[in-house]
């Protein structure tokens, strides 16, 4: 996948390759890779994000390689959710959060930019300056009918 995408911020990038040869996070995993380690479990692993939104960013992966949600089995997802949890309780103890956003992306049209499975667990404060990804507006009720008939059908 070389398609250009652009960030939350406007700004463009570049995703890194979908193929499990050369995932970035089954490296961190191996070893190969350096990363500053905020918790292990059995299935999964905790690490500070590199290009954090806010002190304390933390990214949570399964060990084993899983692109995204679709291909993930449910005990796999459950597993990332139960650790980002976890580090969504270390984080505010420990840091003194306000509050804690956790984001999950799938794909390039999600904002999916690293191809193996991710939570994003990051520390909030008030007045930190992270602002919503998107604005919040009321749906018509036709068009939540419309969806709903969709989804139902």
């Amino acid at each position: 996948m070389n398609h250009q995408v652009r960030g939350l911020r406007g700004r463009e990038y570049k995703p890194y390759s979908n193929a499990m040869s050369d995932c970035i996070f089954c490296g961190i995993v191996a070893g190969d890779i350096p990363s500053k380690k905020v918790l292990e479990t059995d299935t999964c692993l905790a690490f500070l994000d590199i290009f954090p939104a806010n002190r304390g960013h933390t990214l949570v992966i399964p060990k084993q390689h899983v692109a995204d949600v679709f291909a993930a089995d449910a005990q796999t997802y459950s597993s990332v959710a139960t650790t980002a949890k976890e580090v969504a309780d270390l984080v505010t103890q420990k840091l003194s959060s306000d509050g804690v956003s956790i984001f999950q992306m799938n794909r390039v049209a999600g904002w999916q930019t690293v191809f193996h499975l991710h939570m994003h667990v990051i520390p909030r404060w008030e007045n930190d300056g992270l602002h919503k990804p998107w604005d919040i507006a009321p749906a018509s009720e036709g068009s939540l009918i419309e969806v709903l008939r969709q989804l139902r059908n």
